[in-house]
């Protein structure tokens, strides 16, 4: 091969790996462009994400909108907001006033061993009795099964205060309690399922549109406050005898004491 030829080849081939390299160095130039695009549209949706997230968050929940709605006070009730239920014919001046929350376990151990002689006394007239309800375990274990039941609650005084008695009882009972940490009572159709073992409120379609359509959980938040704002009351379940906290009897014999220790006699 002559040097000219030799010359000229050297020269064709560093034309062909010039240009190579240029159409690398587009290649390169539209690839990165490619990844800062997708760069910037991941952290526009990230950050898109982050503030519908954020918006959604402060979003008031629907029982923060019911502590704000207008009530609609179940029957058999009184006092602002019908946050006061009393219930009995006692002609004597004796209360007992029992505060409560739904998801309570010692609540429930209270009506499973007492439950029966407190109503009891009631019907035979030796008191009047009066409930305040709650609903901080939803706070401290997260859920809303305590504003939700207290609302069913509402529905079932709504009923009759006979219908409301039973309905507690059968929520606390061995059968239907939940685990404290569970959150049985957010749903309304366990609610329900409750509620159809209790007579006054078996396949009670007035009962359960109210508890579907939550037609008292603005009361409830009210009775919600009611109880946070009660004096002298520190837990659940807590008894007050003529408005004296006194300690929770575990037996109808223990409950029986506690009533003569406080005048409460026949």
């Amino acid at each position: 091969m002559s040097k000219r030829n030799s010359q000229a080849a050297k020269t064709a081939a560093r034309e062909r790996l010039r240009q190579e390299r240029e159409r690398q160095a587009k290649r390169d130039k539209v690839k990165r462009q490619v990844v800062v695009a997708a760069s910037i549209v991941g952290v526009l949706a990230a950050a898109g994400g982050i503030s519908y997230a954020v918006v959604q968050g402060n979003k008031p929940s629907g029982w923060e909108k019911a502590a704000e709605a207008k009530v609609v006070a179940p029957a058999n009730t009184s006092g602002k907001d019908g946050t006061t239920i009393v219930m009995g014919e006692s002609k004597s001046d004796n209360v007992i006033h029992l505060y409560e929350d739904p998801r309570c376990p010692g609540c429930a151990a209270m009506e499973q061993s007492i439950g029966e002689s407190v109503n009891k006394g009631m019907e035979d007239g030796d008191y009047k009795l009066s409930f305040t309800i709650g609903t901080f375990l939803d706070g401290n274990l997260g859920g809303e099964g305590s504003k939700n039941a207290l609302s069913a609650l509402g529905a079932a005084l709504n009923v009759s205060p006979e219908a409301f008695v039973d309905y507690k009882t059968a929520l606390y009972s061995t059968k239907y309690h939940p685990e404290e940490s569970t959150d049985e009572f957010a749903k309304d159709d366990y609610l329900i399922k409750v509620a159809n073992s209790v007579d006054a409120l078996k396949n009670n379609k007035k009962f359960q549109d109210a508890v579907e359509k939550g037609t008292y959980d603005a009361w409830a938040m009210r009775m919600s406050k009611s109880f946070d704002e009660s004096d002298g009351v520190q837990s659940t379940p807590t008894i007050k005898i003529n408005d004296k906290v006194v300690e929770t009897p575990s037996t109808p014999d223990a409950w029986q004491k506690a009533l003569k220790d406080a005048g409460v006699t026949k």
